[in-house]
């Protein structure tokens, strides 16, 4: 069942999706060459708990880790590793927070010192997306709006949508009704209505849009091996304008003094 929450909820939610933000920021001032993607989990989780919250993921059917690691060719769900990142490389940072009773879940894809630039297209591209859903989360309008926007846009760049993964409802559980895929028709599915709380989370592909899931149960890669991007934000529809739990603001201010890694993703 769809749940509307009350104005009263969806600051609890805000005040959870801000958490992650921070969280990430505090990941993104250390991603460089040579660090470990395990260490960036515990340095998460240590944070997250410092803060009076306690990991969203972590246990989630039986998940392991704090943040969902996914570099390069994987899309999303990859495990946290003592592989070092490789200049050159993505990775998407997945955390979600649960406080107060309520979730927070976002996403942000990193570079790590300098991409090559079709891999930087689309990194913009992806975000892109999520810009440009977010303008469509407004009352009247169809999770298809959402859907249809996201997808027109980055086919249109010559990038593929997987189908495989979506966006969600967000509240007292970290995945609640309605799924919200990320290709579809305008005007199609769900009205959209006040008090409707999602993550948005476009997942864009260079190559094709097949995907696999490897042997752990959980990383989902790029059939192809080509890399993904990943961008998510928490939102709640507003009567004229889509109104943004969470943001990137903390990350992006991390990334700039961030010496190793200054790559913002507009």
């Amino acid at each position: 069942m769809i749940q509307y929450r009350s104005r009263e909820e969806i600051e609890l939610i805000r005040e959870s999706s801000l958490l992650v933000a921070k969280t990430l920021a505090e990941v993104a001032g250390q991603i460089r060459p040579g660090i470990t993607t395990s260490y960036l989990d515990q340095l998460a989780e240590t944070f997250i708990r410092d803060h009076g919250a306690v990991p969203g993921f972590k246990g989630y059917h039986g998940f392991p880790y704090t943040l969902c690691i996914s570099p390069n060719e994987v899309v999303v769900h990859g495990f946290p590793s003592e592989e070092e990142l490789k200049e050159g490389d993505i990775i998407s940072i997945d955390c979600g927070v649960l406080k107060n009773g309520y979730y927070g879940d976002s996403a942000y894809t990193f570079a790590v010192g300098e991409i090559s630039n079709p891999v930087r297209r689309l990194l913009k591209v992806t975000y892109q997306c999520l810009q440009l859903g977010i303008e469509q989360a407004v009352g009247g309008n169809t999770l298809g709006d959402i859907s249809g926007t996201i997808q027109e846009h980055a086919e249109k760049a010559g990038f593929s949508v997987v189908r495989e993964l979506v966006g969600h409802g967000l509240g007292k559980q970290l995945h609640e009704p309605p799924e919200v895929p990320n290709f579809g028709k305008k005007g199609k599915g769900l009205k959209l209505k006040e008090g409707l709380v999602i993550a948005l989370e476009p997942m864009i592909n260079l190559g094709q849009r097949f995907v696999v899931q490897e042997k752990d149960g959980w990383t989902i890669r790029t059939a192809d091996r080509k890399p993904s991007a990943h961008f998510e934000h928490d939102i709640a529809i507003g009567k004229e304008k889509a109104d943004v739990l969470s943001t990137f603001d903390y990350i992006e201010e991390a990334l700039m003094k961030n010496e190793n890694n200054s790559v913002i993703i507009r």
